[in-house]
């Protein structure tokens, strides 16, 4: 085994519930893990300002790598000064490599050996993403981690198919995308570089994912990131993958990054299966669309009638910035019934800080 960085992943304990903690050191700061990172799709996370997403406890933030290339593109963020310039979030950042779109858009998109085609969903205009550019993307939009790109397919049965063949294409393309981020960052200082992820995919097939962590893990990568989950399966196929992984980890120092993963009970999950960070949109889109949990993970609507004159904050005892002012459950519920979009950010914070609390409480 060798990596690009140093030991990244420091002071790390290890809990008898088979989660751990650690501190994890990038070029912009440390973070303490296990973390939560909300998904700032374009630059910025929905609704809510930098200092808003710093009060809930968040310490990093996932930019979007095929979205940003699209518009306003690498080279405008990077004139703007980079994502973190651009967006203002002066944290950590990671952005994911436009992987996750070659399955979501999989009517825009067309594969080779070379890389993917995607169609302009707006435009009709065709951009090429390969292993290379991906890897180029990301390093002029100036993120603090980024990853390497995969080949991310379905778990149904018409796509898991196609699970060998991506397997084989995804390991194929890490090799470019360590020779590319080579290139770019070798005359760079190794504290100052970014952290390269590599992804484990193999779908459910875990001799496969068993095959897939091994080569990541042997590779010159400073980061293991699971890819292929939360995207169809059932919680038993995800719980069993997971699992399944655990004790495979090695030893190294490297953080474990679980792609677009964010409810509550997956979370615990995951993380008392050795992972580090999380990251996904469910928190704030679902709050953008009156959904919060509360105790016990509870996902409960805002808009229910049985809140029409409720006093009560979001949930008791919550010392998010909605919940500690006493927003009742009333005014939030008109305010969504009216389209007032306060209401989607005092949401967004609440279910952000909710999910930051569990990592909070495993950090403790």
């Amino acid at each position: 085994m060798s990596s690009l960085n140093n030991t990244l992943l420091t002071e790390v304990i290890k809990n008898s519930n088979g989660s751990r903690q650690g501190i994890l050191h990038t070029r912009r700061g440390d973070i303490s893990t296990p973390t939560f990172m909300p998904d700032g799709t374009r630059g910025v996370v929905k609704s809510l300002l930098p200092e808003q997403v710093a009060a809930t406890g968040v310490q990093v933030v996932l930019a979007n790598t095929y979205h940003l290339h699209l518009q306003p593109g690498e080279a405008v963020v990077k004139k703007l000064g980079g994502v973190h310039g651009f967006g203002k979030w002066q944290g950590p950042i990671l952005t994911d490599s436009g992987g996750f779109q070659v399955f979501s858009l999989s009517k825009l998109r067309k594969i080779t050996e070379e890389g993917v085609t995607f169609k302009h969903p707006v435009t009709g205009e065709m951009r090429m993403i390969t292993p290379e550019t991906s890897i180029q993307i990301q390093i002029d939009l100036g993120s603090d981690m980024i990853v390497a790109f995969d080949h991310l397919t379905g778990l149904d049965e018409k796509e898991s198919k196609n699970t060998l063949d991506a397997f084989e294409r995804t390991h194929r393309w890490l090799e470019r995308c360590i020779i590319e981020f080579k290139r770019l960052t070798d005359h760079v200082e190794p504290a100052e570089r970014p952290i390269l992820f590599g992804v484990v995919q193999g779908g459910l097939d875990l001799e496969l994912r068993r095959r897939s962590l091994e080569i990541v893990q042997n590779s010159e990568v400073g980061g293991i990131a699971i890819g292929g989950l939360s995207v169809g399966e059932t919680k038993k196929d995800m719980y069993k993958v997971l699992k399944y992984l655990a004790p495979l980890y090695d030893d190294s120092g490297r953080p474990r990054f679980l792609l677009g993963v964010g409810d509550p009970p997956d979370i615990r999950f995951a993380i008392e299966h050795g992972i580090d960070m999380l990251d996904c949109v469910l928190p704030t889109r679902n709050a953008r669309h009156a959904t919060v949990w509360i105790e016990g993970d509870e996902k409960t609507h805002l808009t229910n009638a049985k809140y029409i004159d409720d006093v009560l904050p979001i949930m008791e005892g919550c010392d998010c910035y909605a919940c500690a002012n006493d927003y009742s459950r009333g005014f939030l519920r008109h305010q969504f019934k009216v389209g007032e979009p306060l209401a989607g950010s005092l949401a967004s914070i609440h279910n952000l800080r909710y999910l930051t609390r569990i990592c909070e409480a495993y950090r403790a």
